[in-house]
């Protein structure tokens, strides 16, 4: 098993590459699925979360209202700090349980974990490498404009509480530049699929060899 951290920052286009390994036969965990399910009504991260900020966060079905939350947080880093605080330690458990499942199923899966803080939350250790999607940040502005309907002044806070893309370049043992067309990143994703491949059949060689 390959187990491939996928990250980058907000609107660099990660999901759109994570799509495009999928159809190549990857196996994908996307972070922002695997958070809303720990956060679902009545789980440990929902309690927590509501303990902390109140039920005015809530919908009506009692579901986190993600863009209620979004608002408080990217305004106050304290307080997304303990958001990440309460939601990692069960994200994180749910991201091995997902990766143990399909390692028993498919022993050399080549598995791309689409993890948007994968740096910031000191977790590179946890793959085999990193691959990082790359687009300026006047692209991330633009982009997360058109995408969220936010203005500039909330698209540049969301930004800033991430680490800047330029800082994440060092920490890539790949860089994706999705700052072009999708078929330019289509055929980056191409040659980079064959890598991960023979990066995968290498480990395997190795791991036989040492046992």
């Amino acid at each position: 098993m390959l187990n491939v951290g996928l990250t980058g920052g907000i609107a660099t286009g990660k999901t759109s590459v994570a799509e495009m390994f999928k159809k190549k036969g990857a196996y994908v965990i996307d972070f922002d699925v695997l958070t809303h399910k720990v956060q679902e009504p009545r789980r440990p991260v929902w309690q927590a979360i509501i303990d902390f900020f109140g039920r005015e966060i809530l919908n009506d079905d009692e579901t986190i209202n993600r863009g209620k939350l979004g608002t408080i947080v990217f305004q106050d880093r304290i307080k997304l700090t303990k958001l990440n605080e309460i939601v990692h330690p069960f994200l994180f458990e749910e991201w091995r349980h997902y990766i143990s499942k399909i390692q028993k199923k498919t022993p050399d899966a080549i598995i791309i974990s689409d993890i948007p803080l994968l740096i910031e939350a000191g977790v590179r250790k946890l793959v085999d490498l990193i691959v990082l999607v790359y687009a300026s940040p006047s692209q991330q502005v633009e982009r997360l404009i058109m995408r969220n309907g936010c203005n500039r002044e909330e698209s540049l806070r969301r930004i800033d509480s991430q680490l800047p893309i330029d800082d994440k370049i060092p920490y890539a043992d790949i860089l994706i530049d999705n700052s072009s067309s999708l078929e330019n990143t289509r055929q980056k994703v191409d040659e980079i699929w064959v890598e991960l491949n023979k990066r995968q059949r290498e480990k395997i060689y190795t791991s036989r060899s040492i046992a």
